[in-house]
């Protein structure tokens, strides 16, 4: 059989697995099986296990379980109710202003956790009642939660970071630090829409009556609530930026600090331990199922030599590289339509990965746009799992058609920061290019 029909075959088998509704794990694992028993033999399925090992055992992955384990505890902690109260303070007499803080929560939660979900829930529990008990537009209450969310897994510490840095060779540390400036721009993008959109519509948003404002003294006092948050941030990111600590440890830190959180707030006790810790269990187990499935997956290409020639079909392409890279881009984009960030990475980066570095793109580069399109992925129509994260909060009034809408507006301000990082590379190689070794 020719190559091509090989990778038609391995392609086409997985495409068809996927429509069944199969976990993407076991889909890729299934065509890894039996692809190795029919394209090379029965005998070669010994060589999977030491593949697969060889992934589970890779020292990065150890951040994930600590960076998970940190997201669940900062659920329970009470950081975001007081991070909540602040800025109900010091934003509520802006017109859009509960948005505004909203999506500010958002990217204070995303340099904590690494999960686009915890984001959604804090803020779709905390922030969308109060909105719309304040007379914001239904519309405008929801869009800026999802969208705010999608921050988590953008800004570091982030889970897809590690597994797009460990499949890719790419230092995780200075992916990490290459997301920082894209996510704050999104998050930026974010903000100025709805203060444009309010600004010009003030009943979307309406900022709280003079006599419910809280004076000076409590907007300052209320900043106490922020202290353990933005020390805990620092104590991550900063160890990682100053090569003071892996981002393996640096999950340890900031899994320590959580509870340390939790206990100041107290909060830490053993219901929430129990719940933390089994959250873990299952987002990691997870997490492992994937990297499992992928790197059998991504075996199986590599020994039929369909990795190698789909990429020489995609380099020989005559549309220039910023025209494959567009093209790339864009299946990410529709895929993340329908399947969520981590398979996604596991399926595409082993193939798009040898392109790119055949067309002369920086790795760090790409992998952090790559990492931005799956990203998009959370909010898009028709299965954003961030979308599901917020109708499953149960509101009355929310259906998923109202969802749908309310983040239209937020997916071409991502694809905007997108473009600005392809046309200018050094938004994102800057901070990593100045990491101290």
């Amino acid at each position: 059989m020719t190559i091509g029909m090989i990778t038609l075959t391995i392609w086409s088998a997985l495409l068809a697995l996927l429509l069944t509704g199969f976990p993407v794990a076991f889909c890729m694992l299934s065509v890894a099986v039996v692809g190795y028993i029919f394209f090379i033999s029965p005998q070669a399925l010994y060589t999977i296990f030491p593949v697969v090992f060889r992934n589970l055992t890779t020292d990065i992955y150890v951040a994930i379980p600590l960076f998970i384990f940190m997201a669940a505890v900062f659920q329970v902690s009470g950081i975001g109710d007081r991070m909540y109260g602040t800025m109900y303070k010091w934003m509520a007499g802006l017109r859009g202003g509960l948005a505004i803080g909203t999506v500010v929560i958002c990217t204070v939660i995303a340099a904590m956790t690494g999960l686009g979900g915890t984001g959604t829930v804090t803020m779709g529990l905390l922030a969308y009642p109060e909105m719309r008990k304040r007379g914001y537009e239904k519309r405008m209450a929801i869009g800026c939660i999802p969208a705010g969310g999608a921050l988590g897994p953008l800004i570091p510490p982030s889970i897809p970071m590690i597994l797009v840095g460990n499949l890719s060779g790419v230092s995780v540390g200075k992916l990490f630090m290459a997301g920082v400036f894209p996510g704050l721009i999104c998050s930026f993008f974010f903000m100025l829409y709805i203060a444009i959109k309010c600004f010009f519509s003030p009943s979307l948003g309406p900022p709280i009556p003079p006599a419910e404002r809280a004076n000076w003294n409590e907007k300052f006092v209320s900043l106490g609530g922020t202290l353990a948050p933005i020390l805990l941030i620092l104590l991550v990111l900063g160890g990682i930026y100053t090569g003071a600590c892996t981002p393996s440890e640096a999950g340890g830190v900031g899994a320590a600090g959580a509870l340390i959180c939790a206990a100041i707030y107290r909060n830490f006790n053993r219901k929430n331990l129990w719940w933390a810790v089994m959250t873990t269990m299952r987002v990691n187990a997870m997490v492992m199922w994937l990297v499992i499935g992928g790197a059998s997956f991504s075996s199986l290409c590599g020994i039929t030599g369909v990795t190698h020639f789909v990429r020489d079909i995609l380099v020989a392409l005559p549309i220039g590289p910023i025209g494959i890279l567009t093209a790339m881009l864009t299946i990410l984009f529709v895929m993340g339509m329908f399947i969520e960030n981590a398979s996604i990475i596991m399926i595409c980066l082993p193939i798009m990965m040898p392109v790119a570095l055949n067309l002369g793109f920086d790795p760090l580069w790409f992998g952090l746009v790559f990492t931005m399109v799956v990203i998009i992925g959370m909010i898009t129509p028709v299965f954003g799992y961030n979308l599901f994260y917020f109708r499953g909060l149960g509101h009355a009034d929310v259906n998923m058609m109202d969802i749908y809408l309310a983040i239209l507006p937020y997916i071409p301000l991502m694809l905007a920061s997108l473009a600005l990082c392809i046309i200018f590379p050094e938004i994102v190689l800057w901070l990593p290019n100045r990491m101290i070794k």
